[in-house]
C-alpha cells in the first residue's frame, strides 16, 4: 500500500517511480536556481525547506514534523514526543569543523524528522553545511553504498567510520553541478531509488 499522497497513487512501485522523478527534478532545481545559498544552514528550519521543496508537489506533510514514530530495520528514530526538543537542540550544536559538522548529522539523522525522505533531504543539506563552513562538498558518488549505510547504522554509537568515509569523498568542486547530479543521483540510490539519471530531468519541463 503507497503511503498517502497528494497524486492519488495507491501503487507504491508507482509511487516511488513518480517521487523520485519530481522530487530529483526539483532537487536540481533547488541547485540551479541559487535557492539553496538563501537558507541559513545547519538548522532544522533549512532541512524543512529542503524537505518542502523536493516534496510539496507529493506529500501533505513536505516539511512538517513527523507525528508517527518510525524504526528502520532494528532502530528506532527519536520519538516523537522528544522530537521538537531534540531539532532545538541539533540547530545550536556547533558546526565550524568537520568533526562537529558530521556530530550534527548524525544526530539529525537519529531524529529523523519526516515522515518519509528524511536521507535525500538531510544529504543536501550537509553539503550546503560543509560547503558554506569549510568550502567542501561531499562527493557521494565515490561513497559506497553498502559502506555508508553500515557507517551510518553505526554511527549513533559511533562515528569514526562515518566520518572517515565521508573525509575521503570531500571536494573542492562545491559549486560543479555534474558533482552534484551524480550526488544526487548516489544519495537516491542508497534509499533504493535508481530509474532516472538527475541529468536527464530537464528543469524546465
Amino acid at each position: 500500500m503507497a503511503l498517502e499522497n497528494k497524486l492519488g497513487i495507491t501503487d507504491s512501485l508507482e509511487l516511488a517511480r513518480v517521487e523520485e522523478r519530481i522530487s530529483k527534478q526539483k532537487a536540481l532545481e533547488i541547485f540551479e536556481s541559487g535557492l539553496l545559498e538563501t537558507f541559513e544552514v545547519g538548522t532544522f528550519k533549512s532541512l524543512s525547506e529542503i524537505h518542502t521543496y523536493l516534496f510539496e508537489d507529493i506529500y501533505d506533510f513536505a516539511g512538517k514534523v513527523r507525528d508517527v514514530n518510525i524504526a528502520k530495520g532494528g532502530f528506532r528514530f527519536a520519538p516523537v514526543v522528544y522530537l521538537e526538543a531534540a531539532l532545538e537542540h541539533i540547530t545550536k550544536m556547533p558546526q565550524s569543523t568537520f568533526d562537529q559538522i558530521i556530530a550534527k548529522y548524525v544526530e539529525m539523522n537519529v531524529a529523523h524528522p519526516f515522515r518519509e525522505g528524511n536521507g535525500r533531504s538531510m544529504r543536501i543539506w550537509l553539503d550546503a553545511l560543509l560547503k558554506k563552513e569549510l568550502e567542501r562538498v561531499v562527493d557521494w558518488s565515490k561513497v559506497d553504498k553498502d559502506d555508508y549505510l553500515l557507517a551510518m547504522e553505526r554511527s549513533p554509537v559511533k562515528d569514526v567510520e562515518i566520518k572517515v568515509l565521508l573525509k575521503a569523498a570531500l571536494t573542492d568542486k562545491i559549486n560543479d553541478r555534474e558533482v552534484y547530479m551524480k550526488g544526487i543521483d548516489a544519495s537516491y540510490h542508497y534509499e533504493g531509488y535508481s530509474v532516472y539519471k538527475t541529468e536527464n530531468l530537464n528543469t524546465e519541463q
